[in-house]
C-alpha cells in the first residue's frame, strides 16, 4: 500500500450566480440562483512515502481543493483519500500531528513575538517532547542560517528570514508529511538556494514526504524528480520531469559560436538564425534532426570556437500543455 493513496476524488462547491448591478442583487436575495462548480473531478494517483512530488495546474484547475483534501480540510464528495494510515477528514485530530503546512503568502508565526516565541508556542500546541524540539530546533536553525535573527520579531525579518522561520515552524514536531504551497514566492535568489537546498537534505536524511504547489518551475526542477498536472479537476500527467522533456519536449536550439565572420549554408529540417557576437543557431526537432550528426556537420564545415545544445524549458513545455498545444 503507497504511504498516499487518491482513488477517484472529487468535489463540487455551489456558486452564487447573480445578474449584475442593484437589481440583480435585490433579485438574488429573494430567489438566489446557483451554479454547481466542479472542482476536483475523478482524480486518482499515489505517492510513496519520501517522494518529492511537484503537484502543478493553472489557476483553477483545482490544486488547492486537492491539497485541502489531502490535509483534512475538506472533505472529497466522491472517493477516497488515506495518508499514512489515516483517512485526513475522518481522523483529522490525530492526522495533524503528522503533517506540516508551509504558505507562502501566509504565516503561522505571531507578528509581534520573536521567532523562537513562536516556536516555543508550537512546542506546547504539538506537545512536542522536550529532548526532540531542542534537537530539532538546533538542527534545523543551523540548517537553515538562522541563529542571527532568532530573537528578532517576525515584524522586523525580511521575506526570506520569514520563510525559512515559517518552514522550521513547520517542521519541529517531525511531521511525516510537509505540503509547500509557493515557499520561496518573493524570496531573492541567495534565499530561494538556501531553501530549496535545505528541503532537499531534509527529503535525503528523514525520508519525509513532499508535495509542492508553486508557480515557480525552479523550484519543481531543483527538489523533484516527479510531478503532477491536474487541469479543470483532472489528472493530465503523472510522471518525471525528464519524461516530459523527452515526450513533449521535442525543439533542440544548438548554439555555435565561430572563431570568424561566418555565412552558415541552409540544413535540410533545421531553422539557422544569425546571433550577434559570431554566434548562429540552430533550432531542430529532436525526432526529425540527430543531434549528433547536426553537430559533426557543423564542426566539419565551419571553424567553430564553442557549441552549445539546450533543450526546451520545463516551463514552456507546460504552459503548451495548459494550452492544448501538445497532447498529454
Amino acid at each position: 500500500m503507497s504511504f498516499i493513496e487518491v482513488k477517484n476524488i472529487s468535489k463540487e462547491f455551489k456558486v452564487n450566480k447573480r445578474s449584475a448591478g442593484i437589481p440583480g442583487m435585490i433579485a438574488n436575495m429573494f430567489v438566489p440562483k446557483f451554479e454547481i462548480k466542479k472542482a476536483v473531478n475523478n482524480l486518482s494517483f499515489t505517492i510513496e512515502k519520501g517522494e518529492m512530488v511537484g503537484f502543478i495546474g493553472p489557476n483553477g484547475a483545482g490544486k488547492s481543493s486537492t491539497i485541502k483534501m489531502l490535509s483534512g480540510i475538506l472533505c472529497p464528495d466522491k472517493g477516497s483519500i488515506t495518508v499514512g494510515g489515516f483517512v485526513p477528514y475522518k481522523q483529522r485530530k490525530s492526522y495533524v500531528g503528522n503533517i506540516g503546512v508551509v504558505f507562502g503568502q501566509k504565516s503561522q508565526l505571531q507578528w509581534d513575538l520573536p521567532v523562537i516565541d513562536s516556536f516555543e508556542l508550537l512546542r506546547a500546541i504539538y506537545r512536542i517532547p522536550e529532548e526532540k524540539y531542542k534537537r530539532n530546533l538546533e538542527r534545523f536553525t543551523e540548517m537553515l542560517d538562522m541563529k542571527s535573527f532568532i530573537n528578532q520579531p517576525v515584524r522586523q525579518l525580511s521575506l526570506g528570514q520569514r520563510m525559512r522561520s515559517d518552514i522550521v515552524a513547520s517542521l519541529l514536531h517531525s511531521p511525516e508529511i510537509v505540503f509547500f504551497d509557493e515557499p520561496t514566492i518573493g524570496v531573492d535568489i541567495i534565499g530561494k538556494e538556501t531553501i530549496r537546498s535545505f528541503i532537499k537534505e531534509l527529503n535525503e536524511q528523514d525520508k519525509v514526504t513532499m508535495i509542492f504547489t508553486t508557480h515557480d518551475m525552479q523550484d519543481i526542477e531543483q527538489t523533484c524528480n516527479r510531478i503532477i498536472i491536474i487541469d479543470k479537476g483532472s489528472l493530465m500527467y503523472d510522471g518525471s520531469l525528464q519524461e516530459i522533456r523527452n515526450k513533449y519536449g521535442t525543439s533542440r536550439r544548438l548554439i555555435a559560436e565561430f572563431n570568424e565572420d561566418t555565412a552558415v549554408a541552409p540544413i535540410k529540417n533545421v531553422i539557422i538564425e544569425d546571433l550577434k557576437d559570431r554566434k548562429a543557431s540552430f533550432t531542430f526537432d529532436n525526432n526529425v534532426v540527430d543531434v549528433n550528426k547536426l553537430m559533426h556537420e557543423v564542426l566539419e564545415k565551419y571553424s567553430v570556437h564553442d557549441v552549445t545544445v539546450a533543450e526546451p524549458e520545463i516551463e514552456s513545455i507546460i504552459q503548451k500543455m495548459y494550452k492544448g498545444e501538445v497532447n498529454a
